[in-house]
């Protein structure tokens, strides 16, 4: 068994203050006391991979609802949504003549609006999900019912029920199916899952949110602006780096326009 391919499904776009992505990337100075902040797109991606042993889905993007309500109103002021109907979730799985019952295993990178937005379409599937970010969000949105102070995490998404959650030790980096591995990657959040993908001519690594853009990876590499703990975003970084060092391989950025127009979008596909 092996992976065969990997699609990008392009759900959409966030637009949000750049030092949100990258942290201080505009800062007052004595001279200059009041700096002009830069408004940018967050393309939103998930992935799916193809492999002898079934479909895996990598991330689900955003609710399709999000700007209508299900998402609070502090996030559709600093995160708004930007997806088209063809850009649903659905949608784009059928570009690549899939449907969401045909996806075998869901692997969420973490618990974010943009990243778990979509669990509804998975009822009878399994779902791995990072354990520390699981029941970061799971405080986040019990604790208190004020939707405004749930950070980044949305109270529909967490209250999914799925065919099966698997919370994946946030120690241990281990093979999905040949060719798959899943990787930990904290410090934008409690707990980070990325991917390593060996397809029969190259090798991708799909790190989300450990790496939001080209200037998140430098080298040097800077924090994000949104960052659970900073010392280990930098390690993680840098793990990746390694990663990458090692296989050859292509790292695909998470919320990076530049790099995000040239990325081959489903139906297209690498292999």
């Amino acid at each position: 068994m092996a992976a065969k391919k990997v699609y990008i499904l392009n759900t959409g776009y966030l637009e949000t203050d750049k030092n949100n992505v990258v942290g201080g990337w505009t800062v007052g100075t004595k001279d200059t006391p009041y700096v002009k902040n830069e408004w940018i797109k967050l393309p939103v991606m998930a992935f799916l991979i193809e492999t002898d042993d079934g479909y895996i889905l990598y991330d689900t993007g955003s609710n399709p609802d999000a700007m209508k309500g299900y998402w609070s109103k502090v996030l559709q002021q600093i995160y708004p949504l930007y997806q088209k109907p063809e850009e649903e979730l659905d949608k784009q799985l059928a570009l690549c003549g899939v449907k969401p019952e045909d996806i075998k295993t869901v692997v969420i990178s973490h618990m974010h609006l943009d990243h778990a937005g979509n669990l509804q379409l998975f009822p009878n599937t399994t779902v791995i999900v990072p354990k520390a970010d699981f029941y970061a969000g799971q405080a986040q949105v019990k604790l208190n019912k004020d939707p405004n102070t749930h950070g980044g995490y949305v109270k529909g998404d967490m209250d999914r029920y799925v065919g099966q959650y698997v919370l994946a030790d946030g120690d241990v980096d281990f093979e999905l199916v040949p060719g798959v591995e899943v990787i930990n990657l904290p410090g934008h959040t409690p707990g980070l899952l990325g991917l390593v993908v060996h397809l029969p001519n190259q090798t991708m690594i799909l790190p989300q949110d450990c790496i939001y853009s080209s200037e998140i990876y430098g080298p040097p590499a800077r924090l994000s602006g949104l960052c659970y703990d900073s010392i280990s975003f930098m390690k993680s970084v840098e793990k990746v780096r390694r990663l990458q060092k090692k296989y050859n391989a292509t790292v695909i950025y998470a919320h990076d326009e530049p790099s995000f127009k040239t990325y081959k979008l489903a139906p297209a596909y690498y292999d």
